[in-house]
């Protein structure tokens, strides 16, 4: 695939200037973009990235001032033009052909929707059930009496465990775990005595779950995921969580039981969570965050949680303590005088 700048700045909406038959045959980032290949420029962070870039153009936002080698194409959102370059040379996505491959075992009181595609040595247990157009990828297990939605992406080695529901378009990949046994045990005289999770988890329509994340099952009622949520990998969402519509979690975040994250929530990395409190909807939580209250809204970091801009000016207290401390010293030594 080569488009010329011209076609680039027309398929983004943007002004360009430069050369308009200038042939473009890929893009890439600043840092690694060659000669042939276009590039964005979004973030002040990379601007020594910019001046050193080595791409034929850039894209760039409308008020660009930096004089650089390359031409630039002039838009109001970089990243999402860049997204629709990108797109253009990208290899065409991976299709899954409609069937069942033979090595599958599913059993006969499933119920499989039309053209949908089973893929090597997937298990489908008793009455579970597969919505139209849906993929199961290879090595994934699907409980009894599973209920999957029309359209879902279920990338190798997922497991779905007994009775969970998840709508249309939702995307699992690999290694996500969803519907095992929530964390309850009880202390007896005997031991640690196991509370039964009798629960389900519920997804609903065009969630997507990252790599090596878990879901468990509710101990009574739903471990449930609203519509449109999104979740990084190598998250642990723990019984009975309810996370709200559109809520973005990143990589490594960990969710006691029993919480209730509104919707449109934005959490970084690492956050932790405990058990039974609420965050409101719109609330931001910086990475490695930890939250031991209800969250009423606005923007929170720190352990434990405080806003933003105390947050801050704890840090700057706290990089000055060793400057304090050498005053208070040669206070004390005054003094001593």
């Amino acid at each position: 695939m080569t488009l010329t700048l011209e076609q680039i700045a027309k398929l983004s909406g943007g002004e360009l200037q430069g050369d308009p038959e200038t042939k473009i045959t890929g893009a890439a980032s600043l840092a690694e973009a060659t000669v042939h290949e276009i590039s964005f420029f979004n973030n002040p962070r990379y601007l020594a990235q910019l001046r050193k870039t080595r791409a034929a153009a850039v894209i760039v936002p409308p008020d660009f001032s930096e004089q650089v080698g390359a031409a630039v194409i002039r838009v109001q959102n970089p990243a999402k033009a860049f997204e629709q370059v990108v797109t253009k040379f990208a290899p065409p996505s991976i299709k899954f052909a409609p069937g069942i491959h033979p090595s599958a075992v599913i059993h006969p009181r499933a119920k499989l929707g039309d053209h949908i595609s089973i893929q090597p040595l997937v298990v489908i247990e008793a009455g579970a059930r597969i919505g139209s157009r849906a993929v199961i990828g290879a090595g994934s297990y699907i409980g009894h009496d599973v209920v999957i939605g029309d359209g879902c992406m279920i990338y190798p080695r997922v497991t779905i465990r007994e009775r969970c529901r998840l709508g249309a378009r939702v995307i699992l990949h690999s290694g996500a775990v969803i519907g095992a046994d929530g964390f309850g045990f009880e202390m007896t005289a005997q031991g640690q005595q196991k509370v039964p999770q009798i629960g389900i988890v519920q997804i609903d329509d065009d969630v997507e779950i990252g790599a090596n994340t878990t879901i468990d099952r509710a101990r009574f009622g739903r471990t449930w995921i609203q519509a449109g949520a999104k979740i990084d990998n190598l998250v642990q969402v723990a019984h009975n969580v309810v996370i709200g519509k559109d809520t973005v979690i990143a990589a490594q975040t960990g969710i006691a039981g029993s919480v209730r994250i509104g919707k449109r929530v934005m959490i970084g990395g690492q956050v932790g969570i405990i058990g039974h409190i609420e965050i409101a909807d719109g609330t931001l939580i910086g990475a490695q965050t930890g939250v031991s209250k209800n969250l009423n809204g606005g923007v929170w970091w720190a352990t434990p949680s405080v806003p933003l801009k105390e947050a801050k000016v704890q840090l700057a207290w706290v990089r000055r303590l060793g400057e304090f401390f050498e005053r208070v010293k040669k206070l004390e030594a005054k003094l001593k005088e």
